[in-house]
């Protein structure tokens, strides 16, 4: 059905239209199958003729422009198609496109967001779990052949709430008088259950027992030497841009009873989470930041000294944005100071090159700019991309605009 109806729009439009391919010469382009019977395709990297003069011999009358991957898309270049109304790009990322050239124009963008977002949601997701729970730590503990010689890895953080109630009682040395109220203090922490042989009896406030199913007693010592750092149940995590990714990575954290905040370019009228109108409150509210936003002068190191330092020594960085977000080399102290909880990397500020500072932290985890790319989302994004050309030159609504600051 799908074929047929391609072949009853291109007959009732006539000749294909021009589709200018903007792409790297490193850069492969896989759509010409899709493309070809709909669109004529004009590639300057097949043409031995230099691309300033293959744009201004053929391209003066292109209306559509497709930009692989993270090719520049500069104002220069720009200023060679005179014709041009749409650009679709294949990421999800515009940083790599004028955007400013393209808004003075009146030349419409779209991007990849919404065919990746799912994917990238779940890669955020992923990167926090393993962040919180050391499953890489705990890979590398196995493949170093530690387990037999020191016995068991340092206990990770609850993912969700179960239906108890736990109350604690922490106090600061195993030897501490805790016959006053005033000698401890109640932490809320959902530790495992192992711990409970290492308890201690105590008579404790009755607004305490009435208020908890499971009443754990442990000292602070005895936590540290468990590597304890909380849950990720009921933490506050703040998604820093709510866009198509960042809606899809508030959906599963809700699911593990995250309380969910956010920061955007504007508040969203029908979304019920809290809204911080800067990164630095956002962070001062929130347990962990998850950064979903794209890059831009404005957004360009939104997560500074003073977001990190706002966080405090607990909270946790995930990023599957773009590495400009973040202050790369006040993070690397952050992390080596032990002034920041963890992170989650998916991006870097000068990919490939990764701090070395980072591989040996067992609260980093570390991935190659890999979170939008599954099968399905690579698929997805060719039809985005086909259904988007063809929409713009029926006239029709456009999918995934992306919208300009």
């Amino acid at each position: 059905m799908a074929v047929e109806a391609n072949q009853e729009w291109l007959k009732s439009n006539g000749d294909p239209h021009l589709v200018l391919v903007h792409r790297l010469p490193s850069f492969s382009f896989q759509l010409n199958d899709i493309l070809q019977p709909h669109f004529r395709l004009l590639d300057p990297v097949d043409s031995p003729e230099p691309a300033c003069s293959f744009l201004s011999n053929h391209a003066q009358s292109v209306r559509a422009l497709i930009c692989v991957a993270n090719t520049p898309l500069t104002a220069e270049t720009l200023n060679l198609l005179p014709s041009l109304e749409l650009v679709v790009a294949s990421s999800a990322g515009v940083d790599h496109i004028d955007t400013r050239e393209c808004r003075r124009r009146g030349i419409i963008m779209t991007n990849a967001s919404t065919a990746f977002a799912e994917d990238a949601a779940d890669y955020a997701v992923t990167l926090l779990i393993d962040v919180w729970r050391r499953i890489s730590a705990a890979d590398r503990f196995i493949h170093a052949g530690l387990w037999p010689v020191k016995g068991g890895y340092p206990l990770g953080s609850k993912l969700n709430r179960s239906g108890h109630r736990y109350g604690f009682v922490v106090f600061r040395r195993h030897s501490m008088s805790i016959t006053s109220s005033s000698a401890y203090k109640i932490y809320g922490l959902i530790l495992p259950r192992c711990i409970l042989r290492n308890s201690y009896g105590v008579r404790l406030a009755p607004r305490l027992l009435v208020h908890s199913d499971i009443l754990l007693v442990i000292s602070l010592s005895l936590l540290a030497s468990f590597g304890l750092h909380g849950c990720l149940g009921g933490k506050r995590v703040g998604i820093v841009g709510l866009g198509s990714i960042g809606s899809e990575v508030s959906k599963r954290l809700e699911a593990f009873g995250c309380s969910i905040a956010y920061s955007s370019r504007k508040e969203k009228p029908r979304v019920p989470y809290p809204y911080y109108t800067n990164v630095l409150e956002l962070a001062a509210h929130s347990d962990a930041l998850v950064l979903c936003c794209s890059l831009s002068e404005h957004t360009r190191h939104i997560i500074n000294k003073d977001v990190m330092t706002a966080l405090g020594k607990t909270g946790v960085i995930i990023n599957v944005g773009r590495g400009g977000l973040v202050d790369e080399k006040e993070l690397v102290q952050f992390l080596l100071r032990g002034d920041i909880g963890g992170a989650g990397l998916d991006v870097f500020e000068n990919e490939p090159d990764v701090p070395r500072e980072l591989f040996e932290l067992d609260n980093v985890v570390l991935s190659p700019h890999h979170a939008i790319f599954t099968s399905e989302s690579v698929e997805a994004v060719h039809q985005l991309i086909f259904t988007n050309l063809k929409a713009f030159f029926s006239n029709k609504p456009l999918q995934s605009v992306y919208q300009f600051e």
